[in-house]
């Protein structure tokens, strides 16, 4: 894509768009894959801004941002969802750049306004719309940055790898939540998809009809291990992710309970 921010080396940390740049958290690990992906969005040469995802409580961290921000005002911190590898740094971001926390969930909001699907945000010509994604978690939202063709993703896409169900989602959601991001960025002839981890996907139809496609396959392969004979989500894990670091086995019981729930409803 015309326009996209590659940092030499292939780092994840400054890539992203003409109105959004990525400053990576330092928690890596096998759940956040290099760490989280704080963005920082603004129109260019605008004094105003917005932080999506300041990241875990991290002062390294969240005074980084704040430093990139210095001569900017922070309109609002906006979550994509509660989790805390994305949340748990927005309360000392808020303090220290003097802005509200904006999110769907009301438990992560500081100040009066949330965010809700349909929302559109206007920062100093930036224009931001809010996506409800749910699926990965209830409170799941990506946002539409229309002058750069750019979806921020949280963790609904990510940049390597799948999304885990999480305890507090549900797969039909997800589904149906891929389903409206792939007719979206159809729609609108999306150019990225900007996730809460790893790094930017330059080409967003084919990394959604892989999701999808991967979707469907391991529901298949979840169907086939109950024929044999699997019992538990621990058992259906043990064949189904049998070639996964048993490190990400607790993640993957996780989305199997899911796929579980979601099978039993059909």
């Amino acid at each position: 894509m015309s326009g996209l921010r590659i940092p030499l080396g292939g780092g994840l940390d400054g890539s992203g768009t003409p109105r959004a740049v990525s400053l990576l958290a330092p928690n890596p690990s096998p759940m956040t894959l290099e760490g989280t992906n704080t963005w920082v969005l603004a129109e260019p040469g605008a004094e105003a801004a917005l932080v999506v995802d300041p990241g875990p409580d991290d002062e390294g961290h969240l005074r980084r941002v704040a430093a990139h921000l210095e001569g900017r005002r922070v309109e609002a911190v906006l979550l994509t969802h509660g989790h805390a590898d994305h949340s748990a740094g927005a309360a000392r971001l808020a303090e220290l750049v003097g802005a509200p926390v904006r999110a769907l969930d009301p438990a992560h909001r500081l100040g009066s306004e949330g965010l809700a699907d349909g929302d559109v945000l206007s920062v100093g010509g930036l224009e931001v719309r809010v996506v409800g994604t749910p699926g990965h978690s209830f409170d799941s939202l990506c946002f539409w940055l229309p002058q750069d063709h750019a979806m921020l993703t949280g963790d609904t896409v990510l940049g390597r790898g799948t999304t885990v169900i999480a305890s507090d989602g549900d797969l039909a959601d997800y589904l149906s939540s891929l389903d409206k991001l792939r007719v979206t960025a159809e729609k609108v002839a999306a150019r990225a998809l900007l996730p809460g981890h790893g790094p930017v996907l330059p080409d967003p139809i084919a990394a959604l009809d892989a999701y999808i496609e991967h979707r469907g396959e391991r529901l298949e392969q979840i169907r086939r291990a109950l024929a044999a004979g699997a019992r538990t989500p621990a058992e259906v894990v043990e064949i189904v992710y049998a070639e996964v670091d048993r490190s990400l086995w607790p993640a993957a019981e996780m989305s199997v309970r899911a796929q579980l729930r979601y099978l039993e409803r059909l």
